[in-house]
Parts: structure tokens; C-alpha cells; sequence
């Protein structure tokens, strides 16, 4: 194997781990695992799989494959589960402690959040629901939602899950495109998911 392509796989693999480490700590927020964040790292783990070969990701794909095998992941396997991303990510981190890291272009400080009339776009992954139910309480609190990052984008709101290395997933280019209008002076605010269910009263 060449050095370059020892590299890219050092690369790769370190990317993978601090995503993973980033998860982790999303996922142990409020100190249980439940079935659809079992399911949702499964996803993640097999997507990831291809592209490296850390052991770390293997075995815990190994064993949330286990666990899954009968469409159940009852109380014993949760606190397993649990256990091992405590393993992986440290003690348990406070809700929105992620979308808070200091990496990530969120508008310091966090501005007040007009709802009524005001665009909304959601990217990453957010603790409070899927994408479908943090869309609906914005419509019941009067505002709008929009596909796809514009200058008519007031809000864009990050999900809690959303790590320091946003910049390597997929959803990096909403980002980078919102901070491309934002330094233009387009008045566009970067938020976290925890901010904007506090200003909804959702939290």
C-alpha cells in the first residue's frame, strides 16, 4: 500500500471517528437509546463501513446488527448499547452541548426568533423529532418552510446531532452556503435546534 493511499485512509478513518464520537454524545444526551437511534446509527455504521477499516465502527456495527436482528431493541440491549456509547464519547453531555461547539458558524449571539412569516430550512439530525415534525411546529407557530438554502431564508437550524465536523457530511454545503449569504449581509441567522425549540417554547 502507498503513503498516499495510507493517508487518505488515516484521513478518512479520523473523520469517521470524530463523527462518531460526535453521535455518540447526541445520542447519550438524555441518557437512554431508544429503537429509532439504534436504528438511525445502525444506518449510519453500515453507510460508513465501506470506506474504512477502524475496528471501532466494525464491532459496534456488529453489535447493533445483533441487536436489531429480531426488529427489537429491548431494555437489556438498550443499556448495553447505552454503556457502549458512554465508551466511545465520554460522560453523558447536556442537550444542544454539540450544536454549541465552538467550530460550528452558529450567530453568537443567538438572535430572537420571529417565527410569524419568518423561512425556516433544518439540517442534520434533531433530537426533538424527525425533519417532518420540527417542519410542522414551525407552520403552527406561523412560519415557513423551504427546501433548499436561499437570500429568502431567514433561519437555518441546526439539529442537535450536528457535529464540529460538519464540514465532511453531507449536509456541509447548506451550511457553507448559508455563511456565503450571511457574510454578504443577508439577513440570515445560523441557529442551533436548542435555541430555536426555546424561543418556540417546545423545550
Amino acid at each position: 500500500m502507498d503513503m498516499f493511499v495510507q493517508f487518505n485512509r488515516k484521513s478518512i478513518d479520523d473523520r469517521q471517528m470524530d463523527t462518531l464520537i460526535g453521535l455518540s454524545k447526541g445520542l447519550v444526551a438524555d441518557r437512554q437509546i431508544n429503537q429509532a437511534e439504534a436504528e438511525f446509527l445502525q444506518n449510519w455504521l453500515i453507510q460508513n463501513r465501506q470506506a474504512t477499516e477502524n475496528p471501532v465502527i466494525g464491532n459496534l456495527l456488529s453489535k447493533i446488527s445483533v441487536m436489531l436482528e429480531d426488529g427489537v431493541l429491548d431494555a437489556e440491549e438498550s443499556a448495553e448499547l447505552l454503556e457502549t456509547l458512554y465508551q466511545i464519547s465520554g460522560k453523558p453531555s447536556e442537550f444542544g452541548e454539540l450544536a454549541r461547539a465552538a467550530a460550528l458558524p452558529i450567530n453568537d449571539p443567538a438572535p430572537q426568533i420571529a417565527f410569524e412569516g419568518s423561512t425556516f430550512v433544518f439540517t442534520g439530525t434533531c433530537a426533538l423529532g424527525t425533519r417532518k415534525d420540527c417542519q410542522k411546529a414551525v407552520e403552527h407557530l406561523g412560519g415557513h418552510n423551504i427546501a433548499n438554502v436561499t437570500k429568502k431564508l431567514n433561519y437555518l437550524v441546526l439539529g442537535s446531532y450536528v457535529t464540529d465536523s460538519w464540514a465532511h457530511e453531507t449536509f456541509g454545503r447548506k451550511i457553507e452556503k448559508a455563511m456565503d449569504y450571511r457574510d454578504l449581509g443577508v439577513p440570515l441567522a445560523i441557529i442551533t435546534e436548542e435555541h430555536w425549540a426555546k424561543c418556540g417554547g417546545l423545550a
